[in-house]
């Protein structure tokens, strides 16, 4: 399905979560992200509306019948836990469609932000291995006071008088 078939899929979605707020979509990879107040709560991929989850909610969806978003590596599969498929029954039911949605922005706020991995720090540098402190010097308000004046240049080819 295309990003724009995607994006229409997810806009009718949100015309139905009206109630909750402003629900917005939004390119997301090769599907659309659907945020409310800025918090993402579910996505549109391959057809299919996915919903955050968390301990509360998962339950429902395992019920259901459904599992986790998942797509193909070279050399393995990847399912994110984070996000559920939601069955067909509830995208037709407006009210449980909305149950679900509520559910789901509850997940997301509760996850949190995104965390994202944290760099491996360098081990301090021992004094013998840091450079020492240099000072720099404030640059001068004032122009520099012009040189005096230098000497005649002599030409070449005449010679001086020695005495």
């Amino acid at each position: 399905m295309s990003w724009q078939a995607e994006k229409a899929h997810g806009e009718e979605i949100a015309y139905q979560l009206a109630p909750l707020g402003k629900v917005e979509v939004a390119r997301f990879f090769s599907g659309a992200a659907m945020r409310l107040d800025g918090v993402m709560f579910g996505f549109m991929s391959r057809g299919s509306l996915f919903l955050r989850v968390d301990d509360v909610n998962r339950p429902a969806f395992v019920a259901a019948g459904m599992g986790p978003f998942s797509y193909e590596r070279p050399t393995r599969t990847v399912a994110l836990e984070g996000y559920y498929e939601t069955p067909a029954d509830v995208l037709e039911d407006a009210g449980a469609l909305f149950d679900w949605c509520r559910g789901a922005y509850r997940a997301a706020l509760l996850a949190g932000a995104p965390k994202r991995k944290a760099k491996v720090k360098a081990a301090p540098k021992t004094p013998l291995e840091s450079k020492p402190a240099t000072k720099r010097c404030a640059k001068p308000s004032a122009k520099p006071t012009p040189k005096p004046a230098s000497k005649p240049a002599v030409k070449s080819g005449v010679k001086r008088k020695q005495s």
